[in-house]
């Protein structure tokens, strides 16, 4: 994409962010719901395709730019961010990386464009962080798959107009050799949703159980027409969707600092303001620098991924920093309000709920450190002398 309109993108989205979808902030959390109007705009805006190719309609962001305006749209209440982020991620990038040229023209324009919402069903009751233990089944019937199973937590499945499925269609290979991805439409006869999911935090943000019932799929939907490639496909848009995650945290940060130093600078006790006071300066300096380091973390992994390298370690070290760094800042913001942080007028409340998440998915923090030290051994194991 045109470096050059990069700028006058994230200057557009941080005035909407601030100007419209900060004031909403208390309506969404009140009514667990976006506003239609909004996701109207958005799409208008083309956030829907950030990251889906010009040539599909999309905006065609490589992940540096990407990284930038999710870092804006951290500012704001995370379900907004949610709203477009399953499009721009693991909705899609499953089909534009590996999904024949026909599953491209038939979907992505459509994702692009915010007509539909595509969700990642891949976590199962009995699968979670060990993904390839999932046992929902795809079975081949002459030109159909025949699916049964169940998938939780799937984010925006009540809205959903496709799903990425994750299923077996080997059950004579363990693990995730057997697993297959398929586009299934959420129209299908024999899916049923559950009721949207009461979470902790991030209200707004729509998730729920999805079952699958003899659920007739196209082999034509088997993305890429290959079967035992799901679970590497997965991985595949798991680097991309990490970064993304971290940029937000990054975003979320810098909200959170704003809160705090706003309030620090008007509060007054002993007749002075609180920001004066040492202790409160020193929770505010440990926020501004680890937030600054885990944004100088996703900008340089953002830039080795447009280069092309393996960012695998990287992207695993930008989420697990950045998430958990945003879940201290978090925590350094109602400190600092005090008693005032615990109250539910106060956007610091809402937001430290809302971070809890971060920690959790696209892998936990316990998978990003495996993750991370397994990629250290790999090198470890190169370098060593034969």
């Amino acid at each position: 994409m045109d470096r050059d309109i990069v700028g006058p993108l994230k200057d557009m989205l941080r005035r909407y962010v601030r100007e419209r979808l900060v004031p909403l902030e208390g309506e969404v959390a009140a009514q667990d719901s976006i506003p239609d109007a909004v996701r109207r705009e958005m799409a208008e805006m083309g956030l829907f395709g950030m990251s889906i190719p010009e040539s599909y309609g999309g905006l065609g962001l490589d992940m540096a730019a990407e990284a930038e305006l999710a870092m804006e749209l951290g500012w704001t209440s995370p379900a907004f961010r949610s709203l477009i982020g399953t499009n721009n991620g693991i909705g899609s990038q499953g089909i534009l990386i590996d999904g024949t040229e026909a599953q491209k023209q038939a979907w992505l324009p459509r994702l692009a464009s915010g007509e539909i919402t595509a969700s990642f069903a891949l976590t199962e009751p009995e699968a979670g962080s060990d993904a390839a233990s999932l046992r929902t089944r795809a079975v081949r019937e002459g030109d159909v798959y025949r699916v049964n199973g169940a998938k939780r937590y799937i984010t925006n499945a009540p809205t959903a107009g496709i799903f990425t499925l994750m299923a077996r269609t080997d059950p004579g290979k363990p693990g995730a050799a057997g697993i297959s991805a398929f586009i299934v439409e959420a129209k299908s006869p024999g899916i049923t949703l559950g009721k949207p999911d009461r979470k902790m935090g991030q209200r707004g943000a729509m998730t729920c159980d999805i079952h699958f019932d003899d659920v007739l799929v196209p082999a034509a939907n088997l993305i890429g027409l290959r079967e035992g490639q799901g679970f590497k496909t997965a991985m595949k848009v798991l680097d991309r969707g990490r970064l993304h995650i971290a940029a937000v945290c990054c975003g979320v940060a810098e909200r959170l600092i704003h809160e705090a130093v706003s309030y620090a600078a008007d509060r007054k006790q002993f007749g002075q303001a609180i920001a004066t006071f040492q202790l409160v300066q020193a929770m505010l300096a440990d926020s501004r620098t680890e937030a600054y380091a885990a944004a100088c973390m996703v900008r340089d992994a953002a830039r080795r991924y447009d280069g092309g390298e393996d960012i695998t370690m990287p992207a695993a070290a930008s989420k697990y920093y950045a998430s958990e760094m945003v879940g201290r800042v978090a925590d350094r913001a109602v400190q600092i309000h005090g008693g005032a942080g615990y109250m539910a007028d106060y956007a610091v409340e809402r937001f430290y709920r809302d971070v809890r998440l971060f920690r959790l998915y696209e892998g936990t923090s316990q998978i990003q450190q495996i993750v991370i030290a397994r990629a250290m051994l790999r090198e470890h194991e190169a370098q060593a002398p034969a």
